[in-house]
């Protein structure tokens, strides 16, 4: 043997070596977390469990019989989910197991949180001895402050007995403020800290992430790999669209970081990015079961995640199961008729959290533009009015609706013209649906868009932003004619209000009954179906054993 092949030897050694070292570390380290948490919250997981079953109990004796569970509805849901269970039996009324959901602002009141709460009423109904345990950062909502709070937001009843909330300390970790630069990188990292913080307080038998942390779910099979867990995911925490938007526009309203791309900064943005869509690929693909709620958000799951859920040989494809909307309580609530036609205002209504990803500053200018251009029919016509609802969330939310008030002020928005209204309680809400005769979405690449689809049930007609979920779902043809109107720029808005208001009431009332059968197809009852469908594999996955 010469020299160098005896070096070559000894190197090759070497590196096996310490590739077996870093393997044994990785194992040791994995255990030992692992046993760790588990040791720290068995007690608090024996305690939830008796509390449940007290409480649970304490509520039987209340009533005269069980809560009814054999609604039409329910029955069609229960059916649906025939198969799901080992050698295709039905999925186990009587699975007791804990279900864990990871939503650090359950209390904020957009249409992720009605996602949460309708899966969370799904899951009641089609497994009743179930506990529901979500993971908050809503320190300062009781129990049954935030079960109230459902209901009043949503119409949602829930079951109070089985659910319980565990409250966590490092929420700030996940807030875009935490991390000025890197953010996607930082949220991510916090999201890896808040999930430890989950299962410090309780280790679930199943763990199901409703808002975006897919880290986090990384985090439970790294540790727990026989903890089956599932993703409901709202909107890609990164995109092929936000990596082209780089190189757009910043007036074409493409995101928040359109035209960022340029220069040596931008250069570097844009490789930062891929790297981290690299690793967010990764991440996703550890996922046992993965929802989407538009076909927009699984066309872009499917290309980041697909390829590395193949390599690990991830049997369940991802699925779309559109996001639970109100049709039905709207269309029973809102008359949709000549008379009640005749009863509209021109009033444009805005439905969306005070985020900056909404866009609200370019219906403010769309809605100065039109105003600036509209003449009325005649004397008599009301002039239009513009509404925007929706909730806040924290104290920069605050901040944001007070500049959007300065705006309005400075475009000669005034009241009645222009009015603001937060927070408003579900009646609130149909009232405006009731009486306003556009819905208005200025979101780029909404990810579906629930606001839209009420809009729709409540027989506004929608002019929306002509990207997402709202293009590709919502606004499309049905039964041989438009359902609302897509655009982009002001110009394009302000020309679709225009367009609405020129219509004869007739043909106003044509298109937004198409619309309303439209909306039908995003029934409550249609999400419950799928979620049940989609968790009940993760459910047989845990009476195996998490495989």
């Amino acid at each position: 043997m010469t020299e160098t092949s005896s070096y070559l030897l000894r190197f090759l050694q070497i590196i096996g070596i310490v590739s077996v070292a870093v393997f044994l570390l990785k194992w040791l380290f994995q255990v030992s977390v692992g046993w760790y948490l588990r040791q720290k919250t068995a007690a608090q997981r024996s305690l939830i469990l008796a509390r449940v079953k007290l409480v649970e109990s304490q509520h039987q004796l209340s009533i005269s019989q069980a809560p009814p569970r054999d609604s039409r509805e329910w029955v069609e849901i229960e059916k649906h989910a025939v198969g799901s269970a080992p050698n295709g039996g039905e999925a186990d009324d009587e699975w007791e197991g804990i279900i864990g959901f990871f939503h650090p602002f359950c209390n904020a009141g957009g249409g992720g949180e009605r996602v949460l709460w309708a899966a969370i009423q799904a899951t009641q109904q089609r497994w009743p001895k179930a506990v529901c345990a979500v993971y908050t950062g809503d320190k300062g909502v009781g129990k049954e402050d935030m079960i109230n709070n459902v209901e009043h937001r949503f119409n949602i009843k829930l079951h109070s007995p089985t659910i319980t909330f565990l409250y966590l300390s490092t929420r700030q970790y996940v807030l875009s403020s935490t991390w000025p630069h890197f953010t996607l990188l930082g949220q991510s990292i916090g999201s890896l800290i808040l999930a430890y913080d989950a299962y410090s307080l309780l280790i679930p038998d199943i763990f199901i992430d409703t808002m975006g942390y897919a880290f986090a779910l990384a985090f439970s099979k790294f540790f727990f790999p026989s903890i089956p867990t599932g993703a409901y995911v709202h909107y890609p925490t990164i995109s092929t669209d936000m990596l082209s938007s780089l190189d757009t526009s910043p007036t074409l309203g493409k995101g928040l970081n359109a035209g960022t791309g340029k220069g040596i900064r931008g250069f570097l943005k844009k490789q930062y990015w891929h790297l981290f869509a690299n690793l967010y690929s990764r991440v996703g693909s550890s996922i046992d079961v993965v929802m989407a709620n538009s076909s927009w958000t699984a066309s872009h799951i499917r290309t980041l995640w697909g390829p590395a859920r193949t390599k690990r040989r991830k049997s369940h494809p991802v699925t779309v199961v559109f996001p639970p909307c109100a049709v039905s309580d709207i269309i029973e609530a809102v008359p949709l008729t000549e008379a009640s036609e005749a009863k509209r205002s021109p009033t444009i209504l805005y439905i969306a959290q005070f985020r900056p990803e909404k866009n609200h500053t370019l219906l403010l200018r769309s809605f100065a533009r039109f105003l600036r251009s509209h003449t009325p029919k005649n004397e008599k016509d009301e002039t239009p009015r513009l509404i925007l609802l929706g909730s806040v969330r924290d104290a920069s939310d605050a901040t944001r609706v007070y500049d959007l008030r300065l705006l309005a002020h400075e475009l000669h928005l005034n009241s009645p013209t222009c009015t603001f209204i937060t927070d408003a309680s579900w009646p609130t809400i149909l009232s405006h649906l009731s009486t306003a005769s556009i819905g208005a979405n200025c979101m780029w690449n909404e990810h579906f868009g629930i606001g839209v689809v009420e809009y729709q049930a409540a027989g506004l007609i929608p002019v929306v932003n002509d990207s997402g979920g709202p293009k590709l779902d919502i606004v499309v043809p049905f039964a041989g004619g438009e359902t609302g109107y897509k655009a982009g720029s002001e110009e394009e808005y302000a020309s679709a209000f225009e367009r609405v208001m020129e219509m004869g009431r007739g043909e106003r009332l044509e298109m937004r009954k198409r619309a309303r059968e439209r909306a039908r197809g995003f029934e409550e009852v249609e999400f419950a179906k799928g979620w049940v469908e989609e968790v009940g594999k993760l459910v047989e996955m845990q009476g195996r054993g998490g495989r």
